[in-house]
């Protein structure tokens, strides 16, 4: 029997190779997802990329020259 749980994970850090994005959690799991899933983040230069603000507590990341909006729980859903 599988019983719904809500995930308290927020994120710390984000970093980026060149193909993928990888959000390191407060719970000690990273989530790493291609950048083919984001279009905006795989057009963007690398140094635009970095300029991510974590927001919400760790719940949100913010790109704001990209105006990109990620969530913590759309990540671990599958990237949305």
């Amino acid at each position: 029997m599988n019983t719904y749980r809500p995930t308290t994970a927020l994120a710390k850090a984000v970093t980026f190779d060149d193909i993928t994005m990888h959000v390191q959690l407060t719970d000690g799991r990273t989530v790493s997802l291609p950048l083919l899933w984001f279009p905006r983040l795989l057009a963007a230069r690398p140094e635009q990329r970095q300029q991510v603000a974590i927001g919400g507590g760790g719940r949100g990341l913010h790109w704001e020259e990209l105006d990109e909006d990620l969530s913590v729980a759309g990540l671990l859903a599958g990237g949305n």
